[in-house]
């Protein structure tokens, strides 16, 4: 692994260590040792987003003012690439892509590196965490995909993201909020401190129905913990680091056993529940997880 990021040079040896870097520079070393050969133009048209893209949602407004800048002076700056089986991956450069789009640009200035996936998903949650407003559920969800991947502790995370221990346990804690209630998070209709008090909460109803009543009567922070206090809403409880850790992590893998077999499991006290609807029902999920019962 090492040979490799000192192959890729010293923008990726920085972003790869476990020190805190500045993603302007990381692009600026990257760019700057580039030979002029290695900037090519490459159609719009073959590129696909970063699978990893932690942004769900994209601001149309500052999107067309940066494709109004680049109908005027062009790409200052070129995206960084992958070579994919079709086309190519996107690695950094998704709003400087979509304006180029908006833009009626054919082709797009780029570089073209190797990286792996883990390397993607921190590529593009540090361009995203470092140079635009990412929203805590976004940010929530990069978190726990990064942390799942690399096998780092939330500790190990902080420290290599420039962020605080208990910040990183407060965002992921926000994963377990109803989906009702992140929308609104995401919408900007309730606040990161507003979400982290809703997010204690034990029961999902009664936590759709703060979100809607701090919407509604514009309610602080300070305002909801009082009204959580005096009503005695039941809190989840409390658990030591090493637990918390452990059940964010049967969360995601909870999910993605969820779009695996298209129904909800349940990941508790070493077991894996996967309910099913009926026979026919089982048959499907034993079809999907590969597994035949001789005989039939």
């Amino acid at each position: 692994m090492e040979t490799k990021r000192k192959a890729l040079g010293k923008g990726l040896e920085q972003l790869f260590s476990n020190e805190v870097i500045d993603f302007d520079n990381f692009e600026k070393d990257i760019i700057k040792e580039a030979k002029s050969s290695d900037i090519i133009e490459i159609p719009l048209s073959e590129i696909r987003s970063n699978p990893y893209q932690p942004r769900t949602t994209f601001v149309d407004e500052t999107l067309q003012e940066l494709a109004d800048s680049i109908k005027e002076v062009g790409i200052v700056q070129p995206i960084l690439v992958k070579n994919s089986i079709k086309g190519y991956e996107l690695i950094a450069g998704e709003r400087r892509t979509k304006a180029a789009r908006l833009a009626n640009l054919e082709k797009i200035p780029a570089i073209v590196k190797e990286f792996s996936d883990q390397e993607m998903m921190e590529i593009a949650l540090i361009e995203n965490i470092q140079r635009e407003d990412l929203n805590p559920i976004d940010e929530a969800n990069a978190y726990a995909n990064i942390i799942k991947v690399s096998g780092m502790t939330q500790e190990e995370f902080a420290k290599k993201f420039g962020k605080s221990r208990s910040y990183v346990t407060n965002l992921l804690g926000l994963i377990n909020l109803p989906l009702k209630t992140k929308d609104l998070v995401k919408e900007k209709k309730i606040s990161m401190g507003h979400a982290r008090a809703l997010s204690k909460i034990e029961d999902n109803d009664k936590i759709n129905e703060l979100a809607i009543k701090i919407v509604q009567n514009s309610m602080s922070v300070r305002d909801i913990e009082k009204l959580i206090s005096e009503e005695n809403i039941p809190k989840k409880n409390k658990v030591n680091r090493m637990m918390e850790t452990k059940n964010i992590r049967n969360t995601i893998y909870e999910r993605i056993f969820q779009e695996k077999v298209g129904t909800k499991v349940k990941i508790k006290e070493r077991k894996i529940e996967i309910p099913f609807d009926s026979d026919k029902d089982l048959e499907r999920i034993l079809e999907i997880l590969g597994i035949r019962v001789e005989g039939e």
